[in-house]
């Protein structure tokens, strides 16, 4: 059994989204016969638990099969659950490697206001700097005066450099003028705040494309991410954000935060199946130490609420 700190904050970070999903599957699964309307109210609690119509209509077909013509018990539907979140999670469930030369490595991280993006800064700053990396923050978010000082105070806790302008600056300016201070002092991964307005597509657009032709001069392969914070007690609002965000921003990768306060954890899922994007990070709480990759078996197991 697995009693690992981190482990039993997943444990407490779904324990809202297994209950739900509980109460989804409540009076649904017997001993008897698995008939065509129990598999068809099976699927849609799956997916009214946000889990996704692919990985519902999978967990159908495997209780559709011959070997459960006799019926199952709910321990066993999370079973079949666990295995089947676990092959959509697999092939997403990439940690962002530091790999770039030459350094810094740039990291676009973009989200809507609200969503934890800040926070979510610190905490990927924090995790580089567990694996000895150096790490250096900019301040690319100039339409909020608070995402400036939010910022600031991170860097400060975390005793890493910073890049900042005046509110209202020119985010480009600010970015350019961070790459070369990080190239300059050997700093191997920079990590740009961005807007994350979406009441004006164009507006945040136009200003991605600018930073994006700025970080290009310097160097072809920059930006190497561009990470969309997620906030998971949005909901199904979560995968219209990705759509929105791939469009506009060119997103490489999601991390997902929030899931220790909401019962909608299996977004996750969901995000996973429709869009295959690298999920690079979990957030399940307050501190730093609350964002980490995940393993796809057990995060599976977490989500279902099956043993592991």
């Amino acid at each position: 059994m697995n009693d690992t700190p981190w482990h039993k904050k997943l444990l407490g970070g779904f324990k809202k989204t297994s209950e739900r999903l509980t109460e989804n599957l409540t009076g649904l699964v017997t001993k008897s016969k698995l008939d065509s309307a129990t598999l068809d109210e099976i699927e849609e609690a799956l997916i009214v638990s946000d889990l996704g119509p692919a990985t519902a209509a999978a967990v159908r077909s495997r209780l559709a099969d011959s070997r459960y013509e006799r019926g199952i018990d709910e321990v066993g539907v999370r079973e079949v659950l666990a295995e089947e979140i676990a092959k959509v999670l697999a092939p997403v469930a990439v940690p962002i490697e530091i790999e770039a030369f030459p350094r810094p490595q740039v990291i676009l991280v973009i989200g809507v206001n609200g969503s934890g993006k800040t926070t979510t800064i610190a905490k990927l700053a924090h995790l580089f700097l567990e694996q000895d990396y150096g790490v250096m923050l900019a301040a690319g978010d100039t339409f909020r005066a608070a995402a400036i000082g939010q910022l600031k105070v991170w860097a400060d806790r975390l005793g890493i450099p910073i890049v900042s302008g005046p509110e209202g600056g020119d985010a480009a300016g600010i970015v350019f003028d961070a790459v070369k201070k990080a190239t300059a002092t050997g700093i191997d991964v920079l990590i740009v705040d961005t807007a994350g307005r979406l009441q004006n597509k164009r507006e945040l657009m136009d200003e991605l494309a600018k930073i994006r032709r700025v970080l290009g001069r310097i160097n072809p392969a920059s930006p190497h991410n561009v990470v969309l914070v997620l906030d998971a007690t949005t909901g199904q609002n979560a995968l219209s954000q990705i759509e929105i965000f791939k469009e506009v921003a060119g997103v490489t990768g999601l991390v997902m935060t929030k899931l220790d306060g909401t019962a909608r954890g299996g977004v996750l899922v969901a995000a996973a199946e429709k869009f295959g994007l690298p999920i690079h990070a979990v957030g399940v709480g307050e501190t730093l130490d609350d964002l980490r990759p995940f393993d796809a078996q057990e995060m599976a197991h977490v989500i279902a609420g099956a043993q592991a």
